[in-house]
């Protein structure tokens, strides 16, 4: 399975301080906002550089710079955008699109609402963002709809992912690497991730 644990001490202190249910919505907030920044250094291994010539305060030299269009980053929304703004914070020039989708009751397959993508995605790594991947099922449709706009070169980040929704991301899209900070138990009855954090969304925002 193409996964990545970001196994790294911060990472995985911020992570149980956003497990634990005294954390504060503003704290909660703050904490997924410093851990995206600390995913982001991760996520972005494997970029490719060129090397380019500058002037220093002292003599000319070759130095290396990111190579070709900038990233983009893809926020599904509403919880996406919670890690969104600190990937932001490391990378400020990326590109940014958003998805919205949400669950049919009746059939439970994903229905978008929103797309807004750059015109030239198809030139861009894209990572996806997304704080829970549970299903999987909105997981798998934001990246398909991706691939029809062009993408072609995908990464999906998230803080917590259950084995059902790894496996069932993996299975429409083998091609997609997954960077998680915890792989946990399984999902429960009602989709949430054991022993998970609970909503992301509603802890990021203070709603029920």
């Amino acid at each position: 399975m193409n996964v990545t644990v970001l196994d790294h001490p911060l990472i995985q202190h911020k992570l149980t301080l956003l497990r634990d249910r005294e954390t504060s919505t503003a704290g909660f907030r703050r904490i997924a906002r410093e851990m995206s920044m600390l995913m982001a250094y991760e996520v972005t291994r494997g970029l490719k550089l060129e090397m380019i010539e500058i002037e220093t305060p002292l003599e000319r030299m070759e130095a290396p710079q990111l190579s070709g269009k900038k990233l983009c980053f893809v926020s599904i929304l509403r919880a996406g955008n919670g890690i969104l703004e600190g990937m932001l914070d490391l990378v400020p020039g990326a590109r940014v699109g958003h998805i919205g989708l949400y669950r049919d009751p009746q059939t439970l397959v994903p229905v978008e609402y929103y797309l807004k993508l750059p015109d030239d995605i198809g030139e861009r790594m894209v990572i996806v963002v997304d704080p829970m991947l549970a299903t999987g099922h909105s997981a798998a449709a934001a990246v398909g709809r991706l691939k029809q706009a062009g993408a072609a070169q995908i990464r999906f980040a998230c803080l917590l992912a259950a084995p059902e929704g790894l496996a069932a991301l993996q299975a429409e899209h083998g091609d997609v690497e997954v960077f998680t900070c915890a792989v946990d138990r399984q999902l429960d009855d009602h989709g949430y991730i054991r022993p998970g954090l609970g909503d992301a969304g509603d802890r990021l925002y203070g709603t029920k």
